[in-house]
């Protein structure tokens, strides 16, 4: 591939791809009227949402490549790299959602975005719409594009900040979707983090390492870490450090009842660096200390 190319600025992508500027904080970009071109790194200082319409080349994120297929919608958080592997000449086709941070600033949409988890998804997590998603996708787009058409006048910011916010929204649900219809992969998933926090507990990685970490679980899946999250807390109803929480006492409450152990070897043993903190957390999820619950069984 080339060299990177750095985008700033929402008017700088736009030029690269022989779009207008309308709005300098928010374009709708149709990449049909970008001039052919070779894979390339891309570095983005803004939100990005690719929603692909043709089949050129794999997408590049990191060291790995992946699959970027028709009908696919991929996210990107500010300082974000991606690129297409691809050495020939191709023409770009689809659109890109671009939003700079400052757009959001202040606005209730800002207040809770962090529920829009997947801007920090891998790409391989990307998400895949049907026919009938995809039309959605786009009627939003044309309601962000509508406004930026439009003569700005008091509404305009509120208006499209607001149709931003109805397309994540629908994002949310078509995640959602596919987290249902790739049930039996993810059972999977959840067979493997409980192998993987048994074999945690049975070596002595709580003693190196420390307690197992949400972040930790996630990379030896090879999932981001939101994305195994959403994932957990869609299939389980709880979040994963919740369930790494609730796995840790399953164990203590083994170990509790050896009479050649201290609460302290115990905690300890679990990955803790100071007893108080095991202590604190047992009482808590189990509503007795470790001594008393030793006692009391």
């Amino acid at each position: 591939m080339e060299s990177m190319r750095r985008f700033e600025t929402i008017s700088d992508y736009n030029a690269f791809n022989n779009n207008e500027t309308l709005h300098p904080l928010v374009s709708v970009v149709d990449l049909a009227k970008a001039s052919p071109r070779h894979g390339m790194q891309m570095y983005f200082g803004f939100y990005t949402v690719f929603l692909k319409d043709v089949m050129c080349g794999d997408l590049v994120y990191g060291r790995k490549t992946y699959d970027y297929q028709e009908g696919t919608l991929v996210f990107l958080g500010p300082g974000q790299v991606a690129g297409i592997n691809n050495s020939e000449i191709y023409q770009p086709k689809g659109y890109a959602l671009v939003f700079h941070p400052d757009l959001i600033h202040g606005t209730p949409l800002r207040r809770h975005f962090q529920e829009y988890s997947f801007f920090s998804y891998q790409f391989s997590e990307a998400l895949h719409v049907s026919k009938r998603e995809r039309k959605i996708i786009l009627d939003c787009f044309s309601k962000i594009e509508y406004e930026l058409e439009h003569a700005i006048d008091k509404h305009s910011n509120r208006l499209i900040v607001s149709n931003i916010e109805l397309f994540l929204n629908y994002c949310i649900r078509f995640y959602d979707r596919q987290f249902i219809t790739r049930d039996a992969a993810h059972k999977g998933v959840l067979e493997k983090f409980e192998t993987l926090l048994n074999d945690y507990f049975q070596a002595d990685k709580p003693q190196t390492i420390g307690l197992p970490s949400v972040s930790y679980i996630a990379r030896e899946l090879n999932l981001s870490p939101h994305y195994f999250g959403d994932l957990v807390k869609k299939e389980t109803g709880k979040t994963a450090q919740e369930y790494i929480q609730w796995k840790v006492i399953d164990v203590a409450k083994e170990r509790i009842f050896d009479p050649n152990k201290s609460i302290g070897q115990i905690a300890y043993e679990l990955g803790f660096k100071y007893p108080q903190h095991f202590i604190r957390l047992f009482k808590q999820q189990v509503g007795h200390t470790p001594s008393a619950y030793r006692t009391l069984n």
